[in-house]
């Protein structure tokens, strides 16, 4: 498998999302971790608020273990996934969807949506783009629609690893502020919420493998499989012979303008 000939390169962290082997190491996060479960009982609590659910717009949709959670409450589901690995498990997910097979920057979505995801894709969209990005997404929101926007804590353990290794820092509260920039009409209001998560394992390769998934953001340099494994054990050992380590995130809640 792919993961292994990057182990035996002695790197990790140079997973792309449009290979296989992402896919595998991001799916080995998932079943660690109880994000998922944290994050569904946040976004349920979202959609029950909302005063309309006609359209939801999952941008970066992934595997779509998210999109198929929050499908059934919506009339029409769309997503945005540029990798052809996610849009073939996405398309396994949740096959009603509507599927952009583009980066946002170059995608044409004929939808307004009530509710509108970015989930954890901005650590591969440059710095100088967020705000542009967010502005463009909130074109395909419907007026008094709302898009959540989510990252990791900069503060939390997996996120001082990615510091430490690769000197990126990825800050909602920076984008936040921010957005008062963007064009008139489009932002009415926003928010900041944490929704908590941990990562557990016993398994040592497993964790270096899911820390590499971690490590793997455009333009960081390679890491020697050697330096993450020595940083796992230190910091991430659970005093009981496993590994854990916290990953709690961000959620900017922004609504679009009437």
């Amino acid at each position: 498998m792919e993961h292994h000939k990057t182990a035996e390169a002695g790197e990790v962290g140079r997973l792309r999302t449009d290979q296989e082997a992402y896919r595998e190491a991001f799916g080995r996060f998932l079943a660690g971790t109880d994000e998922t479960a944290a994050t569904h009982a946040y976004l349920r609590g979202v959609v029950e608020r909302l005063p309309a659910r006609r359209v939801f717009l999952d941008v970066g949709a992934g595997d779509g273990t998210t999109t198929r959670f929050l499908a059934p409450w919506f009339g029409r589901t769309v997503c945005v996934e540029p990798s052809a690995p996610m849009r073939r498990a996405l398309a396994r997910a949740v096959p009603q969807a509507e599927v952009v097979g583009e980066a946002v920057d170059a995608a044409r979505v004929d939808a307004r949506a009530d509710l509108a995801l970015l989930s954890h894709v901005l650590y591969y969209v440059p710095r100088v783009r967020w705000a542009a990005t967010v502005a463009r997404i909130l074109e395909w929101v419907a007026p008094g629609g709302l898009l959540l926007v989510l990252l990791q804590d900069p503060g939390n353990a997996c996120m001082r690893m990615v510091h430490h290794f690769t000197g990126h820092r990825f800050d909602l509260r920076e984008l936040a502020g921010e957005l008062a920039a963007l064009p008139a009409g489009l932002v009415a209001g926003s928010g900041l919420d944490v929704v908590p998560a941990c990562y557990r394992s016993r398994d040592l390769e497993e964790t270096v493998m899911v820390a590499g998934f971690h490590l793997s953001v455009p333009g960081g340099p390679p890491v020697a499989r050697e330096a993450v494994e020595a940083y796992v054990r230190r910091h991430f050992g659970d005093g009981e012979g496993g590994y854990a380590f916290r990953h709690d995130q961000h959620v900017l809640r922004v609504e679009r303008g009437q």
